[in-house]
C-alpha cells in the first residue's frame, strides 16, 4: 500500500499537511472528506514511483500539445458556461467534465478535460487540476475556480467567469475589428506595387532604353528595385519574412514588448482606445476576482496576466505591492496618470471610499467599453481619408518618376 504525502484544506481555509497509508487517490480523499478537508496535493511514494512518472510525462504531453497549438477563447466559453449549467442542475464534476470532452471540437481541448475528468474522479480539487494547465486556464480562472470551491459557490464563480471571458472577448474584437480595414487595404496596396514592379517597370525600362532617356534619380530608384524583385525575389521574400519573424518574436521579448507597448501608446489615431480597452480590461477582471472572494493584493497581481500591455502590467505589479504595504489602491496608481485617465482614478478612489469597489469598478468597466465601441467606429470614418491619401502620395510618387523621363524628351522633341 502507498505512503501519500498530503497537502488539504477545509472551507474555512485552514491548510495541513500530513501522511497517509492509502489504497489508491479516492480512498486518501474519502479519508479526508470525513475530516472535513478536501484534498490540494499529494505525492505517492510507491515501490516503482511508476505512477508519479507516468503522470508528470502525460501533463507535460498534453501541455506541449496545448502551447503549440492552443485552446480558442470561444470554446473555452462555451465549455465555463456548460459548466456551470450542469452544476446547477445537479450534475456531478466529473460526469460534468466528461460530457463537456465529448462536446469540445478543438481536439487537444477535449484531451484535456478527459484528463481532468480522469484526476478529479481519483480526488483532486477543481482548481488544483486546473492549475497544471496554465496556457489554457490562466491564474485568473483557477483563482476565481478556487475561491468558489472554497465558499461552496463553484456554479456562481463560473458564470461571474463566463461573463468575464465573455466581455474580454468582445472588447479585444471591436479593437482588432477596427484595424482589419486598414490593413487589408495597406495588404492590397502592397501586393499590387510587387506586381507593378515585377511586370509593369520592365517594359517602362526597355521604352526608356530604346530612346535612350537621361533618368532622374528617383526613376532609377525605382527601375534597380524592379530588377531586385525580378532577379532576387526568393531572397527578397526570405528577406521579408525574416524581417517580420524578427518583429514578431522582438515584441515576445522583455525590451521588444516594452518598446511595442510605448508605441502603441504613442500612436495618435489608436493611442485613445488603446487606453480606454486595457483600462476597462483591468478594471473588469479586477472587478470579478474582488467579487469573487480573491484578495485585492491577489487580484491585482492575478489581473496582470489577463493585459498585453507592458505599462499597465507594471502598474498593477507595482500597486500590488504597494497596497499589500497598506497605501490605497488609487493612490498606488497616481504616478500611472499617463496611461489612466482621472476619471478612472477618481471613481476608484471614490469605490475604495463608499466600501463598493468591486460595483463601482464594473459599472467602470462598461462605461469605458462602450466608449471603446464609439471610439472604433470613429477610427473607421477618421482612417479611409488617410489611407486614401496615403495611397494617393505612393501612387502619383511612382506615376510621376516613371513619366518624368518622357515628359523631359517630349519638351526636348519641341
Amino acid at each position: 500500500m502507498p505512503l501519500y504525502f498530503y497537502k488539504a484544506k477545509n472551507l474555512e481555509g485552514k491548510e495541513i499537511e500530513g501522511q497517509k497509508e492509502a489504497i489508491d487517490r479516492k480512498d486518501l480523499t474519502s479519508f479526508l472528506k470525513k475530516q472535513g478537508y478536501f484534498l490540494l496535493s499529494f505525492e505517492a511514494k510507491t515501490a516503482s514511483g511508476k505512477e508519479q512518472t507516468e503522470e508528470t510525462k502525460h501533463i507535460a504531453l498534453l501541455e506541449t500539445i496545448e502551447g503549440i497549438f492552443g485552446v480558442p477563447l470561444t470554446e473555452k466559453l462555451f465549455f465555463t458556461r456548460n459548466l456551470a449549467v450542469m452544476l446547477k442542475t445537479g450534475v456531478s464534476l466529473v460526469r460534468s467534465f466528461e460530457i463537456l470532452s465529448l462536446q469540445a471540437k478543438n481536439k487537444q481541448f477535449k484531451k484535456i478535460l478527459s484528463e481532468i475528468a480522469r484526476k478529479i474522479n481519483k480526488g483532486d480539487s477543481l482548481s488544483f487540476v486546473l492549475s497544471k494547465y496554465p496556457k489554457v486556464f490562466p491564474a485568473l480562472f483557477t483563482e476565481t475556480v478556487k475561491v468558489g470551491e472554497e465558499t461552496g459557490k463553484l456554479e456562481e464563480s463560473l458564470e461571474t467567469l463566463a461573463l468575464q471571458m465573455e466581455k474580454s472577448h468582445d472588447l479585444k474584437s471591436k479593437v482588432k475589428s477596427a484595424m482589419v480595414y486598414p490593413c487589408v487595404v495597406l495588404l492590397m496596396a502592397f501586393f499590387i506595387g510587387i506586381f507593378m514592379f515585377i511586370f509593369a517597370v520592365p517594359q517602362l525600362e526597355k521604352a526608356f532604353t530604346e530612346m535612350n532617356i537621361t533618368l532622374p534619380l528617383t526613376t532609377k530608384v525605382i527601375l534597380a528595385s524592379s530588377k531586385i524583385l525580378q532577379h532576387y525575389w526568393p531572397f527578397a521574400i526570405l528577406a521579408i519574412f525574416g524581417l517580420g519573424l524578427a518583429g514578431f518574436l522582438l515584441t515576445k521579448s522583455g525590451k521588444g514588448g516594452k518598446t511595442k507597448s510605448w508605441l502603441i501608446l504613442k500612436m495618435p489615431l489608436i493611442s485613445k482606445i488603446v487606453k480606454q480597452a486595457n483600462s476597462a480590461l483591468m478594471l473588469r477582471t479586477l472587478s470579478s476576482l474582488i467579487s469573487a472572494g480573491v484578495p485585492i493584493v491577489k487580484a491585482l497581481d492575478v489581473s496582470t496576466g489577463a493585459l498585453s500591455n507592458f505599462y499597465y502590467k507594471a502598474s498593477l505589479k507595482e500597486a500590488a505591492l504597494m497596497v499589500e504595504k497598506g497605501e490605497k489602491l488609487s493612490t498606488a496608481l497616481q504616478k500611472y496618470k499617463n496611461i489612466y485617465s482621472a476619471m478612472v482614478l477618481q471613481m476608484i478612489e471614490i469605490g475604495e471610499e463608499t466600501g463598493q469597489t468591486a460595483d463601482v469598478l464594473l459599472k467602470l468597466a462598461n462605461f469605458l467599453e462602450s466608449e471603446v465601441s464609439t471610439s472604433t467606429e470613429r477610427l473607421s470614418v477618421v482612417i479611409e481619408p488617410i489611407l486614401i491619401l496615403f495611397i494617393g502620395v505612393v501612387v502619383g510618387f511612382f506615376a510621376v518618376s516613371m513619366m518624368q523621363p518622357m515628359f523631359s524628351m517630349m519638351q526636348q522633341v519641341e
